[in-house]
């Protein structure tokens, strides 16, 4: 649990650094840019942090969730994703109350692995970031109605068992959808899972 607070104190450390910041037309987007280094001398914490495939600690640790909403965001726009990392194809831990497709998360490294997105559109688009006492919350505003709409899904998700363990397999699609007929424009694949699973599999439903 204080591996948990401090994450909290490291994101409202970081928050006001993004927060209602602008991507005009032609601009690249970059997370460590506008945060720096985590350091403790700027008054971040030890946190939750994924290191060598499992839960371990780090000062800063919880930047991870910050980077893994932009995406999300992100990916309900016709923003380009230029830069971003995941965890190596782990399922590090059992799903609760999940409502992002498995596999979306993003993984990054101070000065090694960044997350950056570019604004290859006419519109400007903003980040709005906050805090409730329970969730990291975000919105991305654009100056101009998008054309489009985006739902992502997974198809084809079940647990398998291989010689070294078990796996999480799946298909995550994107569908790209007329915000004005609401008729499926595209649908592509933004990803195909063969995580292995790092957790007690007891209760899950196995494929052999």
């Amino acid at each position: 649990m204080a591996l948990q607070e401090n994450k909290v104190s490291n994101l409202s450390l970081a928050v006001p650094l993004v927060n209602g910041v602008l991507i005009r037309p032609g601009e690249t987007f970059s997370f460590w840019k506008l945060i720096g280094n985590t350091s403790s001398a700027k008054g971040y914490k030890t946190g939750l942090a994924i290191k060598n495939g499992g839960a371990s600690k780090d000062i800063g640790g919880g930047m991870c969730q910050f980077t893994n909403l932009i995406h999300w965001m992100v990916l309900h726009t016709p923003l380009t994703i230029m830069e971003r990392h995941h965890h190596d194809q782990l399922d590090l831990f059992p799903d609760f109350h999940r409502q992002v497709p498995f596999g979306l998360g993003t993984s990054i490294v101070y000065n090694y692995f960044d997350y950056r997105f570019k604004n290859n559109t006419t519109s400007t688009y903003q980040i709005f970031i906050y805090q409730t006492e329970e969730h990291l919350c975000g919105e991305m505003r654009s100056n101009r109605e998008q054309p489009y709409q985006y739902h992502i899904y997974t198809e084809d998700e079940f647990f398998s068992k291989e010689k070294d363990g078990v796996y999480r397999n799946g298909n995550v699609y994107r569908e790209t959808i007329n915000a004005n007929t609401q008729i499926c424009k595209e649908k592509s694949l933004l990803q195909k899972n063969h995580a292995k699973v790092t957790y007690d599999t007891t209760n899950l439903e196995i494929r052999e």
